[in-house]
């Protein structure tokens, strides 16, 4: 098997900027507490990541817990990581980008971040990085969404036509001549 290749962008998200940009993660977080929010929004991002092949980081501040750092592998495309106690999701981004930007992997790989922070976003643009606001990630999510459902209709529709290609021109014919009730 060859090995796995590189992702194309690193995606770093501010979890919870982004749950109180997002209507339907707000109507999420209001019924089922940021425990729900926060599972809706990593269950998103699951999807959203694999389709861009993006390499995702999910960041939440520890929110005055007093709990230590720690990270959650979700998939070989999505890790969550929870600030350490006194740390925000902003210094945490902020440090990893200011590591990309002496990393070589700078070279071959874009980095995203994706908040709508406005004191953040001009910080890791100067860093380098790229950035996109809440929003601009939900509209393409969707877009990611209906991607999706694209290629399952066409796979859908190429399977059946392959399925019908694969017969012998005779048996083919047969058939043919079967649906038209001709003698076969």
């Amino acid at each position: 098997m060859p090995p796995p290749t590189a992702a194309q962008a690193i995606l770093l998200v501010d979890g919870y900027n982004v749950i109180g940009a997002w209507p339907e993660l707000v109507r999420s977080q209001a019924k089922g507490g940021f425990d729900q929010a926060r599972s809706d929004l990593v269950e998103i991002l699951v999807n959203y990541s694999a389709f861009k092949g993006f390499e995702t980081s999910l960041v939440f501040d520890a929110y005055s817990q007093p709990t230590p750092n720690s990270e959650v592998l979700v998939t070989h495309n999505l890790r969550v990581h929870y600030t350490a106690f006194g740390q925000t999701a902003d210094t945490y981004i902020e440090k990893v980008c200011a590591q990309f930007r002496n990393n070589a992997r700078k070279f071959t790989q874009r980095l995203i971040v994706a908040t709508s922070d406005r004191a953040q976003q001009l910080t890791v643009v100067g860093y380098g990085a790229e950035w996109m606001s809440a929003l601009q990630l939900a509209a393409d999510v969707q877009v990611s969404i209906k991607g999706v459902k694209q290629k399952q209709r066409t796979r859908k529709k190429t399977a059946s036509r392959l399925l019908a290609n694969t017969l012998d021109p005779k048996v083919q014919e047969q058939l043919a001549r079967l649906r038209l009730g001709l003698d076969p």
